[in-house]
């Protein structure tokens, strides 16, 4: 009897474990490295609406998925504008999109963006997702959450890194791995990315109520 009970035993393990990761937000059903990243068209803090494509002489993005409210993207906004401040001169300008429902997270409005970006003189664009579109194209799970796109020949963004920007949420000062500046100086040398994926550390986006 006992070795009658094994085989069901372990089917349900597996159904179980099927459960759980059905349950798991896929970042698989957004961008992979070596994908091609649409553009988008959405508010900055400025009122302005603005693409990736109104940047004629970037030679890629440092598109961050990020927030006023989540304290893992509290603190990486200095390290963010640091990011710009040294790759938006070699053609890698840091783009920010809040993801996060309003409704479900009132302190992430556009409003308190505005705000958020002026007490921090954010010097990178800052912008709104209302609908989540963009988010859902590019897979973004996570505040924040980093994808870094190289311009081809032919104009179109091609996925060059997916993750995190270093291995030391809480403290900048102890990082020993900064991921995504090796990533960019391996771009700017026209070298393939040797790490091209890390895994993004912070919180859950806040989705709109379906």
């Amino acid at each position: 009897m006992k070795n009658l009970k094994l085989p069901f035993v372990y089917m349900v393990c597996l159904l179980f474990v099927g459960l759980l990761l059905s349950a798991v937000p896929a970042a698989d059903n957004g961008y992979q490295v070596g994908d091609t990243a649409r553009d988008f068209k959405l508010k900055n803090v400025d009122g302005k609406m603005q693409s990736m494509a109104d940047y004629k002489d970037a030679k890629g993005f440092i598109v961050t998925f990020t927030c006023n409210t989540c304290p893992y993207a509290i603190a990486y906004e200095d390290r963010l504008i640091e990011l710009h401040k040294k790759y938006a001169p070699k053609g890698y300008p840091v783009v920010a999109i809040n993801p996060n429902d309003a409704k479900v997270s009132p302190d992430d409005s556009y409003e308190q963006m505005q705000q958020r970006a002026k007490e921090k003189n954010f010097p990178f664009a800052y912008l709104h997702d209302e609908t989540q579109a963009i988010t859902k194209a590019y897979g973004a799970t996570r505040t924040p959450h980093l994808y870094i796109v190289q311009k081809q020949a032919d104009g179109s963004m091609k996925v060059a890194y997916i993750g995190t920007i270093d291995d030391n949420s809480r403290d900048a000062s102890k990082v020993q791995k900064k991921y995504a500046e090796a990533a960019l100086d391996e771009l700017v040398e026209n070298k393939q990315v040797s790490q091209p994926n890390t895994k993004a550390i912070g919180c859950t986006i806040k989705w709109r109520a379906a």
